[in-house]
């Protein structure tokens, strides 16, 4: 398991910050880096009072049978989420802005795991122990459709389409900018970036990376904008934004990203709108739409209500 240090956490000791990664206990977790080690950047320490800095990576192996036997998730009633459709083997979920997926640093108990855990306990035994049942991810700040395993044998299909590729990702997005070409693929490898470990860019180093872009709309009032529709053939960190951003179409809202937007909008105006793929049991094909919510919604109206081009 791995993970940044944010801002919040800097200089906080590095067992503090991988008990918050992994929800083992302190003790645990300093028996886990003095007998194991832990990578910071890429370099073991096996030094539990360490002081991390905001943008390093920390690196935990959770394979360890050591590890994993210590590892409990903790449920939470609170967590709020919509199940859009749900049986025996496996749960699709809107997730609302502003929901970390799994606990990490800073968020150890108010993730959708959390609340996942509470809701279906079957699901505990799905999958990785710090994850149980997730297939893939989204980013905090982004909604939409996610799909969780409730049992493992639905969970390896799952995960099996995912890595074939056949598993279909698209999402809705308003760019600053309007791109040359209306429709296009972004075929370029992303890593993390040199600069700011935080942060992801398109590097020759990277992993294989693509996204197929369409824009639905354009709009030169009150500022250049697209609505712009993409598809996913890999699931890499930030891979939406960072392909975007490549292409001169930094989305709309990201403050990592994108550029100074007049409107003040706190989060990349990002939603994961459909999800189809192969039923893991029936075979059945199965595909789901969900709308943007609120504040996209608004973006929208406010440039529809302006001059639209298209």
């Amino acid at each position: 398991m791995k993970d940044i240090v944010p801002s919040a956490l800097a200089g906080e000791r590095l067992d503090r910050v991988v008990a918050l990664m992994t929800g083992l206990s302190r003790s645990a977790v300093r028996k886990v880096i003095q007998e194991n080690g832990v990578y910071c950047d890429e370099i073991i320490t096996f030094s539990p009072t360490r002081r991390v800095a905001e943008g390093e990576l920390v690196e935990v192996d959770l394979a360890d049978p050591k590890v994993i036997d210590d590892i409990h998730v903790e449920a939470n009633e609170n967590i709020d989420f919509d199940v859009v459709y749900l049986d025996d083997y496996l749960i699709i979920i809107n997730k609302p802005v502003g929901l970390v997926v799994h606990p990490a640093p800073g968020h150890a108990q108010d993730t959708l795991v959390n609340g996942l855990v509470a809701r279906f306990p079957d699901i505990r035994e799905v999958g990785q122990k710090e994850r149980p049942g997730i297939i893939h991810r989204l980013d905090r700040d982004t909604s939409g459709l996610l799909v969780v395993g409730r049992t493992q044998e639905s969970y390896d299909h799952l995960v099996e389409q995912l890595a074939e590729r056949t598993m279909g990702r698209i999402y809705l997005t308003i760019t600053s900018g309007i791109a040359d070409a209306p429709t296009g693929t972004i075929d370029a490898p992303i890593g993390r970036s040199r600069r700011a470990r935080t942060r992801m860019s398109v590097s020759a180093e990277g992993r294989d990376a693509r996204t197929h872009y369409e824009t639905l709309e354009t709009w030169h009032e009150p500022v250049v904008a697209s609505l712009v529709r993409c598809t996913l053939d890999t699931g890499r960190t930030h891979q939406i934004r960072v392909h975007l951003k490549a292409i001169g179409l930094p989305v709309l809202g990201d403050s990592i990203y994108g550029r100074k937007d007049p409107f003040e909008i706190n989060r990349p105006l990002l939603h994961a709108t459909e999800l189809s793929f192969s039923h893991p049991i029936s075979g059945e094909w199965l595909s789901f739409e969900e709308r943007p919510p609120e504040d996209f919604q608004l973006a929208l109206k406010l440039f529809r209500n302006a001059k639209s081009d298209s």
